[in-house]
């Protein structure tokens, strides 16, 4: 076992009193040690109850006659954070997250790993942390929370973020917006539509890194206790069988997963986050794989904020499992990869079933005979964007528009609310990509104020940074290269024409290459924007959101 570097021999025996001193047993310490990653806190709604899902998750590994240990990790809410510098920071926590996990693991020499995040960035990172260090790992997490009901129908966060641009819009009253407030988030967990933390706890699952129902059984509930427990329960058996998270996470299983989240239309953010995981795992996935898949994949499922369906819909109609074997029909899927159940990808899904195609369509009927997410190329981004196609109004699939250009989320979110967009603007936010942020903010507060105004339909928006998994809109991120490395968004001036093509996977400016060349050779790039501390660091290391933001 790894763990006999601390406990075995005469010479480990100051190192077995440390354990003395905590407690343990002999029994305990001639048993195999594993790691009870705990991302609990009080400050993010979807891990506030996460005690409870290590607790479940220590009690599998002690019925399975393993010693569990638990330890913690540190998590920033994306909602709270949202719309000020603290967005600057849950991104750059994926890699704090990832390293520290990595110091406790080694330093401590742990056998096996219970990683239990539940949230945006948490997840990533928990999955970079497993492929990184190797060693027998399962993820379970906290689960989603259940939708809100305002007036007879399902609301959640996004909803909030709406109606208060619509407030501000003189649309609804404050009454309205005070109630829809309270209704919204209706108890723990991960925010009940497929934003980006449901988008990742689903893709955690298909890709064998977490048990089935990973992504879709609710936050407290008793069935989530029971996955935890069987999470605890399993990682013995990986450990017993020596099955590691670089066996589970090949390159084929990051094609599933990419498949899978082109059917359902995850959030933008898989497109940053699966590449870094892949990274960790000595795996390149570049953009054009995302492109190449999307074009063979159906979609069929719609979540919001595509549609109006949320997760507790998805696991009622049959889950993950479920839109995993509609999709196998059309042999979309490898089939013969190990889990961390021990089973092969057929194994795991061969008795799921569609319980409700209104949520999971069938093959014969999809939404959409390509998948919900799309790449763009052009010379306003070479290197790639990304937007969530399955939420863009068909008006704006096509459009072609003057540039308004804002260096900040600040700036754009005030030109906003005085009135300064028209119909037809093609917004432009820059300087908001992971170096120029730095942290590449997630910016819900200017799509949800253009969706709250009713201009969805009329305005696009586009950016270096990245947009909110529960964005919906003609809202493009991740252009690359960034403006702070010189990409050809740093060189837009107002009034500048931009043509968006969604279907054609286009997104120019209507600049000569000569022109562009002009402005290249005049640009400087502008001070830091933060210069101290962590993020000072962060945006000397980080890499293109091309490439998973990753650290160099």
């Amino acid at each position: 076992m790894i763990s006999d570097r601390v406990k075995k021999g005469v010479m480990r025996a100051p190192h077995r009193s440390l354990f003395y001193a905590m407690g343990y047993t002999k029994e305990e310490l001639d048993r195999p040690l594993i790691g009870i990653v705990n991302a609990q806190n009080e400050i993010i709604p979807g891990h506030f109850h996460l005690d409870n899902i290590a607790k479940a998750a220590k009690t599998g590994v002690s019925m399975a006659g393993g010693t569990p240990i638990e330890f913690p990790a540190i998590g920033v809410c994306d909602g709270i954070a949202m719309g000020h510098v603290g967005m600057k920071y849950p991104l750059a926590t994926r890699e704090l997250i990832a390293d520290s996990i990595e110091a406790m693991a080694v330093a401590h020499a742990f056998d096996g790993l219970v990683l239990i995040p539940n949230c945006d960035k948490i997840v990533p990172a928990m999955l970079m942390a497993a492929a990184r260090i190797n060693i027998p790992a399962v993820v379970v997490s906290g689960g989603p929370m259940y939708a809100g009901r305002y007036n007879g129908e399902d609301v959640d966060l996004n909803t909030c973020f709406e109606k208060a641009s619509a407030f501000t819009s003189g649309l609804i009253s404050e009454e309205e917006l005070d109630e829809v407030e309270r209704q919204a988030c209706p108890g723990c967990g991960s925010c009940s539509g497929l934003f980006t933390a449901n988008s990742m706890n689903c893709l955690t699952e298909v890709l064998g890194m977490g048990l089935p129902g990973n992504g879709t059984i609710a936050a407290n509930t008793g069935a989530r206790i029971a996955l935890a427990k069987k999470a605890g329960m399993q990682v013995m058996e990986m450990v017993k069988r020596d099955i590691k998270p670089r066996d589970i996470m090949t390159k084929e299983a990051f094609e599933n997963a990419i498949t899978v989240d082109m059917g359902m239309a995850g959030s933008t953010n898989t497109v940053l986050h699966l590449p870094a995981i892949a990274n960790e795992a000595g795996i390149k996935l570049e953009l054009d794989l995302f492109d190449k898949i999307s074009k063979k994949t159906p979609y069929l499922t719609k979540l919001s904020p595509s549609g109006h369906h949320h997760m507790q819909d998805l696991h009622e109609a049959g889950g993950i499992p479920a839109l995993m074997k509609e999709l196998s029909r059309k042999n979309l899927l490898n089939l013969d990869l190990i889990t961390v159940t021990g089973k092969t990808v057929a194994e795991n899904i061969a008795k799921a079933e569609i319980k409700n195609d209104q949520v999971i369509r069938r093959l014969e009927n999809p939404y959409r005979e390509t998948g919900g997410l799309a790449i763009l190329w052009g010379n306003l981004a070479p290197d790639g964007a990304v937007v969530k196609e399955a939420a863009v109004a068909s008006e704006m699939l096509y459009h072609e528009g003057p540039a308004k250009v804002y260096n900040s989320e600040e700036e754009v979110t005030e030109a906003i609310f005085s009135g300064k967009i028209q119909k037809g603007d093609v917004v432009v936010i820059r300087y908001e990509g992971p170096k120029g942020g730095p942290g590449m903010r997630e910016m819900l507060s200017p799509t949800s104020s253009i969706a709250g105004m009713g201009l969805d339909k009329d305005v696009a928006l586009i950016t270096d940074g990245r947009f909110s998994g529960a964005t919906r809109g003609a809202s493009i991120g991740h252009i690359s290269p960034e403006a702070m490395e010189g990409g050809p968004i740093g060189l837009l001036r107002d009034g500048d024409i931009i043509r968006i093509d969604i279907k054609q996977c286009k997104i120019d400016v209507l600049l000569s290459d000569e022109e562009l060349a002009d402005r290249k050779a005049k640009w400087q790039q502008p001070e830091p924007n933060i210069k101290t501390g962590y993020l000072s660091r962060y945006a000397r290391l980080v890499t293109s959101a091309s490439t998973g933001a990753v650290l160099k």
